[in-house]
């Protein structure tokens, strides 16, 4: 299983070292209290320059992000699966202690896919990414969700020195993982999302610890995003 998710998203990492952080997040998780914020489906955003393509920093939306919508309105088993996505997070935080980790499930709603943000822990950021080519152009989290390959940014300075674009949310971040999380049948269900202000944060471990994360996450988010589809 770990072989076969680091072969489709392109990750060169030994499958022991991700076989070990799956182990790992297993054995944390049921020790872990199911820390969530008060409100699970609300949280602050920031507001969006013109044309909603970057998010301004330090400036806060009067109107929180609601994710209740796209679970089918709130209920006990939108409720469940909230808590088991923050209790996720949390385990993966143990492992890989990064500034920032927040996890995106893919929804389609009317023709228009794109990712939202289910649980995080961090700086407040914006709920949703566009899955369109042209948002992929300067976002690795619509890139990533479109191509299903993983993007490791090891020096965000770097990076963008050599040309490549970025969605800067926080100005303090140096490094960035970003990963699909994949259905059994290879469909990209989403991404998960990791950042840090020190540059090349994210070693072996870190990156093991993140991909036990996104196969962790294949499950809950196949179900989530079929049950919106159906609605």
């Amino acid at each position: 299983m770990p072989q076969a998710y680091l072969d489709a998203v392109g990750l060169p990492l030994p499958a022991a070292a991700v076989a070990h952080a799956v182990d790992r997040l297993t054995a944390t998780l049921p020790g872990l209290p199911q820390a969530a914020p008060a409100d699970l489906y609300r949280y602050l955003v920031p507001k969006l320059g013109e044309g909603g393509s970057c998010s301004l920093v330090d400036e806060l939306d009067d109107t929180p992000y609601n994710v209740a919508p796209w679970l089918g309105g709130e209920s006990e088993a939108a409720a469940a699966a909230l808590l088991q996505l923050h209790a996720l997070v949390e385990a993966t935080l143990q492992a890989a202690a990064a500034d920032w980790l927040g996890v995106y499930c893919r929804f389609e709603r009317d023709g228009q896919a794109r990712l939202v943000k289910l649980a995080y822990r961090g700086l407040p950021s914006r709920g949703e990414f566009p899955l369109t080519e042209d948002f992929a152009l300067f976002s690795n989290n619509s890139r990533v969700g479109l191509s299903g390959r993983a993007a490791i940014v090891a020096d965000v300075a770097a990076w963008q020195a050599a040309g490549g674009a970025y969605y800067e949310c926080d100005p303090k971040v140096q490094s960035e993982v970003c990963l699909p999380v994949l259905a059994v049948d290879g469909r990209v269900v989403g991404i998960l999302d990791a950042e840090d202000a020190r540059p090349g944060f994210f070693g072996e471990a870190e990156q093991a610890a993140l991909v036990a994360l996104a196969l962790a996450l294949s499950a809950p988010f196949s179900q989530l995003g079929a049950t919106v589809e159906k609605s």
